[in-house]
């Protein structure tokens, strides 16, 4: 089968279309033949070589893949079947531990995911665990199908989970046209939060409006911490969802009313920030580290996007084969919504 590798770490050259082998099904995975693959800032930092991930070279990135059932394994017992229109949940846990057993399946051990730990879906067919693998809702495409999992389980974590945000808080999520940022705008928006949000360039403000934010801060004319005071009348918003990180940070904290929690889940800017301690306690200001989200988040995120309160935000299109440009609009900082990889292939 075609997919895309990279045999060294590097740039966005490194990156092959070339002839792999074909994945072998464990008896209890599913094999899926790819319709479309979104990208996601992991891919870039897998790329690039993170020392916090192992991985074996050649790597097949891709962490949020959609297509159809080609093959289940010989011990799965399963509703899904051969032929269905399925989306993968990308975490993957032990099922086992004491983490795993209380819900909190994303603080397990052995956490791990598609396209990180294991080869994922830049390719025309992926073996997944069964239990990673869902039916695709009738209203999403493929393309939609791809570019929800990760950005929907992640920002639903952080918003309703870590953030608790309630109805009548006022929201500040960075990044608007990021695939966190333009889901946790809409999830902020939908329980009830006044929702102020930050671009880098003109012509993302109205797409931003049209998500259901508030207030749109250009950081590259404005001063988002003043801005978000005189937006606020002083006092500061309730919670700030990041993924930006090290050229946010200052900002994020700033713009934190008492007792404010700011909820991080990235680093795409940088991972080194610094902070007066002093201002953190004596503001009483809560920093929480999220990291993907859990089985049971997914699950109600799915049913949002089934009955079109959630909707997966598509910035553009490339062919497998192009996979080298799509991160590069991403690296380029371009793209509104999701990047996604679209895959065309006969059945085997």
């Amino acid at each position: 089968m075609k997919a895309v590798t990279f045999h060294e770490h590097g740039g966005p050259e490194k990156l092959i279309y070339e002839e792999v082998p074909f994945p072998k099904v464990g008896h209890e995975e599913i094999l899926v033949r790819v319709k479309a693959c979104a990208l996601n800032h992991l891919d870039i930092w897998l790329r690039q070589g993170i020392p916090s991930y192992k991985i074996a070279l050649p790597h097949i990135s891709g962490c949020d893949v959609s297509g159809v059932i080609e093959k289940v394994g010989a011990a799965y017992a399963g509703h899904l079947t051969p032929g269905q229109s399925v989306f993968v949940m990308p975490g993957m846990s032990c099922g086992n531990c004491s983490e795993c057993l209380v819900g909190k399946d994303n603080q397990c051990p052995d956490y791990q995911i598609i396209g990180a730990q294991r080869n994922g879906g830049y390719a025309e067919y992926v073996n997944v665990p069964s239990i990673n693998v869902f039916p695709l809702p009738k209203n999403l495409t493929f393309e939609q199908g791809a570019a929800f999992p990760l950005v929907s389980v992640t920002a639903w974590h952080m918003v309703k989970t870590l953030g608790d945000v309630q109805s009548g808080d006022t929201v500040l999520v960075t990044g608007a046209g990021s695939g966190v940022g333009s889901m946790a705008i809409q999830m902020a928006n939908l329980l009830g939060a006044r929702v102020i949000t930050t671009v880098g360039v003109a012509d993302k403000v109205e797409k931003a409006r049209m998500l259901g934010a508030d207030e749109v801060l250009n950081h590259s004319e404005e001063n988002i911490a003043e801005r978000t005071a005189a937006l606020t009348q002083g006092r500061g918003v309730n919670v700030v969802i990041d993924n930006i990180g090290q050229k946010v940070w200052e900002d994020c904290l700033r713009s934190l009313g008492r007792g404010g929690r700011l909820v991080t889940c990235g680093a795409t800017s940088g991972g080194t920030a610094s902070f007066d301690l002093r201002y953190l306690y004596s503001r009483q200001l809560t920093i929480i580290g999220a990291y993907m989200g859990v089985r049971d988040e997914f699950v109600e995120t799915v049913r949002l996007a089934e009955t079109n309160k959630l909707r997966p935000i598509i910035d553009s299109t490339y062919s497998l084969e192009d996979a080298r440009a799509a991160q590069e609009r991403m690296l380029a900082r371009k793209n509104f919504g999701k990047i996604v990889l679209t895959v065309e292939k006969p059945e085997a």
